[in-house]
């Protein structure tokens, strides 16, 4: 099935790491057919190497590679790069082992087998929130002593950085732009993941979890008393940012 391509310009570097040659190969030549530049590395050692030799933009990760653990390939790259985009290729299908992989840094899930057209939507997704930022969105946001700049991708209180994940980071721009109003769990999954997201809604609160957690850890080491917008659970709904 033929499927829309990446922006002929497209400067998308992609790095699979896969250690079943079938897989890897298909992935690695569906991406090139479809404007994207890709790579490939069969052992979590390689994949190390190769990411830190390159800045790639995206990494599709088979968790169950021969050397290591693809959880801790996942944990060691998103804290060295923090904008990395982190897809979990995986059989794994039990509740616990998304979580883990969200909790590791991952962006996103996906279960074998799962179809090339599939995980490319999923890519140009995940692409066009980062490439485009509508002119309202622009402008930095200041709620008490925290800022979130979104097109530095940066959230600071009291001038010290608070250090998020990528979709940390988009979670509380999102609330922020919405402050002291109601926003569904579906539109959060919607603006966040993607609108024909199908998996577990755990993945929303593994990672709400994590927010609430950095931006603790920052008020805390922050000196003196800090001002910082609470996020609030509403059940059957969604999340509320109270400034």
């Amino acid at each position: 099935m033929d499927t829309p391509a990446a922006p002929a310009n497209s400067r998308f570097r992609v790095l699979v790491v896969e250690d079943d040659d079938v897989i890897g190969r298909h992935l690695e030549t569906g991406l090139r057919g479809n404007g994207y530049t890709a790579a490939w590395s069969r052992t979590g050692a390689a994949a190390l190497a190769e990411a830190t030799r390159i800045p790639y933009d995206a990494l599709l990760l088979d968790l169950g590679l021969p050397d290591m653990d693809g959880l801790d390939v996942a944990r060691t790259l998103r804290g060295r790069f923090r904008d990395l985009l982190i897809v979990i290729l995986t059989a794994r299908t039990d509740d616990i082992d998304v979580i883990a992989g969200l909790d590791a840094g991952a962006d996103d899930y996906l279960v074998k087998p799962f179809s090339l057209t599939v995980l490319l939507a999923r890519l140009r997704a995940h692409l066009r929130r980062r490439a485009v930022t509508a002119p309202a969105e622009r402008q930095p946001i200041r709620l008490g002593d925290l800022v979130i700049d979104p097109v530095a991708r940066r959230c600071a209180l009291r001038d010290g950085e608070v250090a998020l994940r990528p979709k940390e980071f988009d979670l509380l721009a999102l609330l922020a732009r919405h402050a002291d109003e109601a926003v569904s769990r579906e539109t959060l999954m919607a603006e966040v993941w993607d609108e024909n997201w199908f998996g577990s809604t755990k993945t929303l609160d593994v990672t709400m979890a994590g927010l609430r957690r950095r931006l603790t850890e920052a008020a805390g080491t922050t000196p003196g008393p800090s001002h910082l917008p609470r996020i609030t659970t509403l059940r059957g709904h969604g999340y509320r940012l109270e400034t």
